[in-house]
């Protein structure tokens, strides 16, 4: 009987098994599958942007300003603290590298369509423009340099061999030419050139460089005449250094194609005050 007891005593303090807690809602499997497929699609459209180089620096120059003393330095080029296996070090520096100015990351600055190297495409959209309103497009080369865009006139005046009295024009192209710098806001640069070895008829001591220069000067006074600023116009001179290679002057008989004044036209003068850099 004691045994029956003791047995029946036992069974009843065994401990039952507690009711599980009920687990998470069933639609919560449903919002992860889409929060983990938003971040997928966007981390595929970052990886279709273009990455920009200057934002990138821009970014990097603004950790740099806020860590300060040593910094990691990244690129492509050996640089003080790179080591000779192209591998990112710490370098000390006694000055805090300065950092990009975070404006460039925003619309007023970095995106602002005078900025850096738009200029260059905005200043072509312009000259195509221009070109098209006053029939100039057969009459002008557009080109691009790391300074700018630019457009040369094809046509060039041609002076008598030791004179600055001109031996041939082209009125039509150049009447168009007064006409845009006239009413549109371009600078034109006026050049002046000679032949091989040419001196001044009225005076051997005037060398190739005084002759050219006395040919600018003289078509800068008649621009000037013709009613354009003259802060809109500047004169250089080249002498007999700079030949004109796509006439193929090889010999005395091409050498007229030396005595000329050519014209360059742009959007800003290259004397212009830019982005002061430290």
């Amino acid at each position: 009987m004691a045994d029956e007891d003791n047995g029946g005593g036992a069974g009843e303090a065994q401990v039952k098994c507690p009711e599980c807690v009920p687990g998470l809602p069933a639609w919560m499997a449903t919002f992860s599958d889409l929060v983990t497929l938003l971040l997928t699609f966007f981390v595929l459209l970052l990886s279709f942007a273009k990455t920009e180089t200057a934002k990138y620096e821009a970014a990097l120059g603004s950790i740099r300003n806020a860590f300060g003393g040593n910094v990691r330095v990244m690129g492509n080029v050996i640089q003080p603290g790179k080591s000779p296996d192209d591998q990112p070090t710490m370098m000390e520096t006694a000055e805090p590298i300065r950092p990009f100015p975070i404006e460039f990351l925003t619309t007023e600055g970095f995106l602002d369509k005078h900025e850096m190297n738009r200029n260059s495409e905005e200043d072509l959209k312009l000259m195509r423009s221009d070109l098209r309103a006053y029939d100039l497009n057969e009459l002008v080369t557009l080109y691009e340099s790391p300074e700018g865009a630019y457009m040369r006139l094809k046509d060039k005046i041609y002076f008598k061999d030791g004179s600055t009295e001109i031996q041939s024009i082209s009125s039509e192209s150049f009447d168009k030419m007064i006409n845009l710098l006239k009413s549109e806001d371009w600078v034109v640069f006026v050049e002046g050139h000679a032949s091989l070895g040419e001196v001044m008829s009225s005076d051997a001591r005037n060398d190739a460089y005084n002759l050219s220069s006395a040919r600018a000067t003289a078509v800068t006074r008649f621009l000037i005449g013709k009613g354009i600023s003259p802060d809109r116009i500047s004169t250089v001179f080249y002498g007999d250094s700079r030949p004109d290679r796509l006439q193929g002057n090889v010999g005395a008989q091409d050498q007229k194609y030396n005595r000329r004044v050519e014209f360059m036209i742009r959007k800003r003068d290259l004397r212009s005050e830019g982005r002061k850099v430290q």
